[in-house]
């Protein structure tokens, strides 16, 4: 088969998902994964052949696209800050908003910084501060196991595509399974910025949400009970009370909807200089505070 044809023929597979801009944008991407071609290579050279034994490896992918299964846990990577990251539907799939927190903790973390991230999830929050941040010892915690896994193996994938400039950071993020609504362990240490992408999505919300995010991503990741949206904040909160040293910082990434609950949240903790920041659309999605210095 051609290229150019098993392109139109996936775009169009993929008609009942997704706008044909989208639907055209994972194709080239599923393609650029498996064969090793260009966005344009179907355009410069119209004639170039499949081999057959990736025709067959395309095929299976995309079955498992038309299902709804999203392109990252098809291909097994993503992009996020530009680097890749390894995913899996142990883990969320990292969101453009994310970015913005952190190059929001970059910009906060001095050389050095003791960094902690709660609900690492895939680790890219932590490995993408411990590539940036000149000496800084990160820690990664989350509840599961597999996601804790993931986020550990991405040494190896960011090993292969830093050439050797970012040669595994100064120092790999460690992680350590721990609940964040479980006591705070007391061998921890002290930290210079809390980090977080906890849950969010209130349960209600489901129902506007597109079907391969709720078919097939982790919805201990995404989900909280309309009845008590803010828990993970307050334990946010609690975690940062103990373990920030005086004049720590910390960001979390919020629900658009609650910004000034969650805010005033970390206020009623007794957290100061709190303030909410918008993302690139206008809307309420970061918490920012700080920890007294006295």
């Amino acid at each position: 088969m051609l290229l150019r044809d098993f392109i139109r023929s996936g775009i169009e597979a993929l008609g009942h998902l997704y706008p044909e801009a989208e639907a055209r944008g994972i194709i080239l991407s599923l393609t650029e994964n498996i064969l090793g071609t260009r966005s344009y290579t179907h355009i410069i050279e119209p004639e170039t052949v499949i081999d057959p034994e990736k025709l067959r490896v395309l095929e299976s992918a995309m079955e498992r696209l038309s299902d709804g299964e999203p392109i990252q846990y098809v291909i097994g990577r993503t992009e996020f800050c530009g680097r890749v990251f390894q995913v899996t539907p142990a883990v969320l799939i990292p969101r453009p908003e994310t970015e913005m927190l952190c190059a929001e903790a970059i910009r906060i973390a001095a050389p050095g910084a003791r960094i902690l991230d709660l609900c690492t999830g895939s680790g890219c929050i932590a490995w993408t501060l411990a590539l940036s941040v000149p000496e800084a010892h990160v820690v990664g915690i989350d509840v599961s196991v597999a996601a804790l896994s993931v986020a550990a193996s991405q040494e190896r994938l960011v090993s292969v595509i830093s050439s050797g400039v970012e040669a595994g950071a100064e120092k790999s993020p460690s992680f350590i399974q721990a609940d964040i609504f479980g006591p705070v362990p007391s061998d921890l240490g002290q930290f210079d910025l809390i980090v977080s992408n906890p849950p969010y999505v209130l349960e209600s919300e489901k129902a506007a949400m597109r079907r391969n995010v709720l078919g097939y991503e982790p919805e201990l990741a995404l989900f909280v009970p309309d009845s008590d949206p803010l828990r993970f904040y307050r334990e946010i909160a609690r975690w940062a009370g103990a373990l920030l040293v005086p004049g720590g910082s910390g960001i979390v990434e919020i629900n658009e909807a609650l910004g000034e609950e969650t805010a005033a949240l970390f206020r009623d903790e007794g957290l100061v200089s709190v303030r909410i920041l918008q993302d690139f659309f206008g809307k309420n999605r970061f918490v920012l505070f700080q920890k007294a210095t006295v």
